[in-house]
């Protein structure tokens, strides 16, 4: 169900609160959505005994949270010290969600997980993620072709960095309801089929990736409101009319810490985030020794998160 016609800024999704003409249901889903929602990182995690087979309450209470706020945060205190052990709980863990159709990224390696490690080797040399500097906002696989969308992701910290590092958070449907009541037009601009062009990147192997094209805001298939975005001011073209630029910059001044609504964390070993591909960053780090720095292992998918595993309620 796209949110916008293919030659039209027009969203004309009817029967879904996303829809700008339907008021009376978006402001019944905004004040569902607001009511109770947690205002700091610690509500989101929930302890697990088992990283690769979790219990049904905890299942239940994981499902809970990502269904208000699109993201949990999960706290794992054992650790095998086996890596190959440790990804293949990983993926076990992510198939209670749903998540089994991840990308083929170029830096996968094992289970075809990333590890985000400061490097300058192969694919890795040049890009922000494998460096320790500061990762300003965006969605991940912004720059993806139509059709090879990030839905979700799975983040987890191996080893955290001597300081810094620290992540914020922000659940997309938050911004979505920020810049729809400030003005419903700067949601119809940043739905448009060309609000943001990513240019063409040519990879160190010779391959390249063609101009990404698209919208910031759209719906899926089953109607669940995505986003596709980034803070960054080089390699990229906003769609050149006023209101585009109007809501490029209410959204860039939310994200300067202007949302009560963002959390932030600082992720320790054995913990780690199942999302939908929410909007965060990173702060620049400081690494100890050699050989034994912040390390996070990351498995991206092209599904959202689904309540595929059905809890068997045996457990309390």
């Amino acid at each position: 169900m796209p949110l916008i016609t293919e030659n039209s800024n027009i969203i004309e999704s009817k029967d879904t609160p996303f829809d700008l003409k339907n008021h009376d249901a978006y402001l019944a889903w905004r004040s569902k959505k607001l009511e109770n929602y947690p205002t700091d990182s610690t509500k989101l995690v929930v302890d697990i005994a088992d990283l690769g087979t979790i219990s049904d309450k905890e299942l239940r209470l994981m499902q809970k949270i990502l269904q208000k706020t699109n993201m949990v945060i999960y706290n794992f205190k054992g650790d095998s010290g086996d890596e190959t052990a440790t990804k293949k709980s990983l993926r076990e863990l992510a198939q209670n969600f749903g998540l089994d159709t991840s990308e083929a990224h170029r830096s996968a390696g094992e289970e075809r997980i990333v590890a985000l490690e400061v490097s300058d080797t192969g694919s890795k040399r040049g890009y922000i993620p494998y460096s320790n500097r500061p990762l300003n906002w965006h969605t991940d696989g912004y720059y993806n072709a139509r059709g090879e969308e990030i839905g979700a992701f799975l983040l987890h910290c191996a080893r955290d960095a001597t300081k810094g590092g620290r992540n914020q958070l922000l659940d997309p449907e938050i911004a979505y309801i920020r810049l729809r009541d400030e003005n419903p037009a700067y949601i119809e601009a940043l739905s448009h089929p060309q609000a943001m062009t990513i240019p063409f990147n040519k990879e160190a192997d010779g391959t390249v990736r063609p101009d990404s094209v698209g919208p910031v805001f759209s719906l899926t298939d089953n109607g669940a409101l995505t986003m596709r975005y980034t803070a960054r001011t080089r390699s990229i073209s906003w769609r050149d009319d006023n209101m585009t630029a109007r809501a490029v910059e209410f959204l860039n001044h939310l994200l300067g810490d202007n949302e009560p609504l963002i959390q932030t964390i600082k992720m320790q070993p054995g913990q780690g985030m199942i999302n939908n591909n929410v909007l965060h960053n990173r702060t620049g780090f400081e690494d100890g020794e050699t050989g034994h720095g912040r390390l996070l292992y990351r498995i991206r998918f092209h599904q959202r998160v689904q309540d595929t595993r059905q809890p068997t309620n045996q457990e309390g």
